[in-house]
């Protein structure tokens, strides 16, 4: 073996822990973000449903989590930002009308009837970095709590870049231009761009990124639910306009369907926790 050989396989194993390091503070890091929201969540249910502790709280949140292939941070926020139900009413929800799954003709892999967010989602970025023509994105979605755009989805970009831009603002990049103006943002250059603040720019080129297209997912009302973005390692020229309509269509598609999960999906698991809560609730109620 020669010494520069020697040099890589002695260097493999360090690169290997920081990376596992670097995992490992970034799933802190997410916890500590969660755990606030999760707690205030069972709080609220315990109150709410006269539970015993917060344990009983969170047994409720996981089973509705699982059950409707909801996350345990999505279904919290929704706890904590949706009105209380009415103490009268078994059903949380008496006069929701439902509507059927809309549609999804630009993503033909994902199989109809039961799809989970997370396919869908994952079928956005692949569609959307099939047309840019690149290897690098992700998918970020509203979030219900803070009203920024939070990553879900990604593929090809650095765990400092995902750190960074674990939730986007109003300001500062061009998928925020992007949600602020319910408009497709093509940036040519990374480097020049306005768009950026400097530390924002700083870490899309730490990444490898040039040039990044960002496309909204909007709902039927036109409000913009989410966003995809596609990254380019190399000045990006003009898209083409039969490339802008496809992914015009994709987004208003995908954020139709998002909107129609949560109307749907999401409130399904919320009525589900309802029903639990008011069966524990009638049993300790009993049982005293």
């Amino acid at each position: 073996m020669t010494a520069a050989a020697a040099g890589t396989a002695d260097e493999d194993p360090e690169r290997r822990e920081v990376l596992r390091l670097r995992a490992e503070v970034r799933d802190l890091r997410a916890r500590i973000r969660t755990h606030p929201l999760i707690s205030q969540a069972q709080g609220m249910l315990q109150e709410r449903y006269v539970l015993p502790d917060a344990d009983g709280a969170f047994a409720l949140l996981r089973r509705a989590s699982q059950r409707y292939n909801v996350k345990m941070r999505t279904l919290a926020g929704a706890v904590v930002t949706t009105p209380r139900p009415d103490a009268r009413t078994v059903l949380w929800f008496p006069q929701r009308v439902r509507r059927p799954e809309p549609p999804l003709d630009c993503m033909e892999q994902v199989p109809s009837g039961g799809r989970s967010r997370g396919a869908v989602l994952g079928a956005v970025l692949d569609r959307t970095l099939d047309v840019v023509g690149t290897d690098m994105g992700n998918v970020q979605t509203v979030d219900r709590v803070s009203g920024q755009l939070r990553i879900e989805r990604h593929t090809g970009l650095t765990e400092d870049f995902l750190d960074f831009f674990a939730y986007v603002g109003e300001e500062g990049t061009s998928c925020a231009k992007a949600a602020r103006d319910v408009a497709q943002v093509t940036v040519r250059d990374v480097e020049s761009d306005p768009v950026f603040t400097e530390p924002a720019r700083e870490a899309i080129l730490a990444a490898g990124s040039r040039a990044c297209h960002s496309v909204p997912l909007t709902a039927r009302s036109g409000v913009c639910v989410g966003m995809v973005s596609a990254h380019v390692d190399r000045p990006l020229d003009v898209l083409r306009t039969p490339q802008l309509r496809a992914l015009g269509a994709l987004g208003a598609e995908a954020g139709r369907w998002l909107a129609w999960h949560e109307r749907t999906v999401l409130l399904d698991a919320l009525e589900y926790l309802h029903a639990l809560g008011r069966t524990q609730r009638a049993a300790r109620l009993g049982s005293g």
